[in-house]
């Protein structure tokens, strides 16, 4: 099995986050209710998988629990018929319509898996949840910082990586424009496409290297795009998941 998403869906929820990448291939989910904003089963949501379901990046599984038959999706896992698993930290989401599976869930549960016979992973934004910036609640993942560098953007509320999170006080509810590469992408979680962007600036022992953008376009791991959204501060997509940091509704063009 492979580590994911997207809250993150699911968001992701998020743990979830588009945007798909053809109609040959089947994409992440689109839309869906608001969660719950609690997970499932504070031990996790343990079951049998009846069925599998493989659409990238996710694997959307039927199974049978001790509350019944209920379905999950997880990060991309080949899972055979009979296989017990656990979801850790599930995230309900109802009335989750899948526009490529053609499909409503009336309930579906976000998470990832958890090891076998060991502790629940700590569900990463992504596959079901948003990405997290370091500074996010606990929970949230670390990006690492890569080997980028890219010229700052032009214009009045242009600012680079590291001067959105310096100046996140004065720029709350504003827009600004950040030019970047994209380090991390997940489309559809939670109707929204998911971007990690980093220019070079900042530090990875400070956690203002890398800042979380929302869009409703479409982009890809390595494109340098240009952002122009609004800045919020302490967004809770509940369960935990808080970003300190994130950029909303934003724009995206690729230059």
């Amino acid at each position: 099995m492979r580590g994911a998403l997207p809250l993150s869906l699911l968001l992701a929820a998020t743990l979830g986050c588009q945007s798909k990448k053809s109609d040959a291939v089947v994409a992440a989910p689109t839309t869906g209710a608001p969660m719950s904003g609690e997970p499932a089963q504070a031990q996790g949501l343990t079951g049998k998988v009846l069925e599998r379901i493989d659409a990238a990046p996710y694997s959307y599984l039927r199974l049978q629990t001790a509350r019944g038959e209920v379905w999950a999706a997880v990060p991309e896992a080949k899972l055979e018929k009979g296989a017990e698993v656990t979801i850790a930290s599930p995230m309900l989401m109802n009335n989750f319509e899948s526009k490529t599976l053609n499909r409503t869930f009336a309930e579906i549960f976000f998470g990832n898996l958890a090891p076998a016979g060991g502790a629940q992973a700590a569900m990463p934004a992504h596959a079901g949840a948003p990405q997290g910036q370091p500074a996010a609640a606990p929970g949230a993942p670390v990006v690492p910082k890569e080997a980028v560098k890219v010229d700052k953007a032009s214009g009045a509320d242009a600012r680079t990586v590291a001067e959105v999170w310096a100046q996140k006080g004065g720029l709350k509810e504003k827009s600004v424009t950040i030019r970047g590469q994209v380090v991390k992408y997940n489309p559809g979680v939670m109707g929204k496409n998911w971007i990690h962007l980093q220019d070079g600036s900042g530090e990875a022992s400070k956690g203002n290297h890398d800042i979380t953008v929302t869009s409703q376009d479409p982009a890809a791991k390595g494109d340098i795009v240009t952002v122009k959204g609004i800045v919020r501060q302490d967004k809770d997509f509940g369960a935990g998941y808080v970003y300190a940091l994130i950029v909303e509704d934003a724009k995206v063009v690729k230059k």
